[in-house]
């Protein structure tokens, strides 16, 4: 930290709620020698750095906490070969299949997620085109392949559910406590399986990759808990657990030819009967 370093503290005060206040101050830096302000300058570039990189996912997601903060970084590095503007030009994030978000909605889930309240969400149901009602308990908010996913408690169904983000219509914080739910147990429940539709009761899908494809497949991680080997024939194959295989299956067919699902035999009928339905549109 900026305290540990032993040089003049930043304070940053922000109010979460209204979004209406926020101060920086900065002091002594004029009078520091190179050396003694090199932890300074390296940790605010680190901290302009993460910003830009969470503002690239999505802009304006905290626009209104940390845009003060952000000016008063710029202005302290000043300019030249290692300003602040170099974080700008120098990285780039490309966002793919990201959803408009609705960003006063997203500050409300994140107020009650922080504040461990309830809260009452009218969610968009996309498979049946129905509006749900649903009372919740905000666990966690994880950031997902372009997309934002609350991880709640359904007092409804009265069992763990993922709700994306952008799918919600209205967001309201209660005055009631949240359910605690903890950390073993979300992680037994939504991260046992393979991608977002997550779940405890779990198969091991076993894909064989063609040898054209083992030296980028070899390197990639699908779950935690792969597995995978390398075949005489140069072929790759991965062994990934997954509880619900929407997504898995999704994902296997990008690789078309070039990947046979060996089991189990359901995941193998499926991917196969979706290859068939493909090809008969292009016949």
């Amino acid at each position: 930290s900026l305290r540990n370093a032993g040089v003049a503290p930043i304070a940053c005060v922000v109010d979460p709620l209204a979004h209406s206040e926020a101060s920086l101050t900065a002091a002594g830096h004029a009078g520091l020698t190179p050396s003694e302000r090199s932890p300074r300058e390296q940790e605010l570039r680190a901290l302009l750095t993460v910003e830009h990189l969470l503002e690239s996912v999505h802009p304006g997601l905290l626009g209104p906490q940390i845009g003060p903060l952000r000016e008063k970084i710029r202005q302290i590095l000043g300019h030249g070969d290692h300003s602040a503007e170099e974080v700008i030009r120098r990285i780039r994030i490309l966002p793919m299949a990201s959803r408009r978000m609705n960003q006063d909605r997203f500050q409300v889930i994140a107020q009650a997620l922080l504040s461990r309240r309830r809260l009452k969400l009218v969610h968009y149901r996309r498979q049946s085109g129905e509006m749900l009602e649903r009372l919740v308990s905000p666990q966690r908010l994880a950031h997902y392949r372009d997309n934002w996913y609350l991880d709640a408690w359904c007092h409804l169904r009265n069992a763990l559910r993922v709700f994306a983000v952008d799918a919600v219509a209205e967001a309201e914080v209660t005055d009631h406590r949240a359910k605690a739910v903890s950390d073993s147990t979300l992680d037994r429940e939504l991260a046992a399986g393979y991608g977002i539709f997550a779940g405890s009761d779990t198969r091991t899908a076993v894909l064989k990759f063609h040898p054209a494809l083992s030296r980028w497949v070899s390197r990639e991680i699908w779950h935690p808990e792969q597995k995978g080997r390398l075949e005489a024939d140069g072929s790759w194959v991965t062994e990934v657990p997954y509880s619900d295989h929407r997504e898995l299956v999704m994902d296997i067919l990008k690789y078309g030819e070039d990947v046979e699902v060996l089991r189990p035999a359901g995941l193998r009928r499926t991917v196969a009967d979706q290859l068939r339905r493909a090809h008969e549109i292009y016949r």
